[in-house]
């Protein structure tokens, strides 16, 4: 007699679990505020012009002025907790666990973005108001100073993307809060 069993494999393939998917979108978001804020940092800190007057020539550089100081320091400020929340969250994709274990971990997440996220707003905000009214100033003093407030500007709007990308990131955290009766 001869033994004619067949052995058949199913392969199924699973789709990654929502947490996964959720854990993906945050890192992506991140590196996407890391991005933003480095871009921004690096356009603020060139940006300087110089201009003839009736004194002769000067030069402005964004350290003379405290609104764009104020901005460079929300960058700087938001780069380092962005920088820390990129590092927790690869080590929890590779390793699969959370170096902050139970709910204290997901309260820091939470938490620390929504307060990064308006951070970043406030120093994007500072940006505005400042080019606006000091271009308007020097705008009257017949000083062209066009291309030094473009620049601050484009760096406030990149700090704007970064408070954007930070706040969608703040929402998919909240999911992951504990659920209390």
């Amino acid at each position: 007699m001869e033994n004619n069993t067949k052995t058949t494999t199913t392969t199924t393939t699973s789709a990654p679990s929502s947490s996964t998917v959720s854990r993906t979108v945050v890192l992506v978001l991140r590196v996407l505020t890391f991005v933003f804020l480095l871009i921004a940092l690096i356009v603020i800190v060139l940006t300087k012009e110089t201009s003839e007057d009736s004194d002769g020539e000067s030069e402005i550089k964004f350290n003379d002025i405290h609104a764009y100081r104020y901005m460079i320091s929300t960058i700087v400020i938001g780069f380092a907790f962005n920088l820390l929340q990129i590092a927790l969250s690869i080590f929890t994709l590779v390793s699969g666990s959370r170096v902050l274990n139970g709910d204290g971990g997901y309260l820091f997440d939470f938490f620390g973005d929504k307060i990064m996220s308006y951070f970043l707003l406030s120093g994007s905000a500072a940006g505005f108001g400042a080019s606006e009214d000091l271009h308007r100033f020097f705008k009257a003093a017949e000083l062209p100073l066009n291309s030094f407030f473009g620049k601050a500007n484009a760096s406030a709007s990149l700090l704007l993307f970064g408070f954007i990308t930070t706040a969608i990131a703040s929402i998919f955290t909240s999911f992951a809060l504990p659920k209390k009766a």
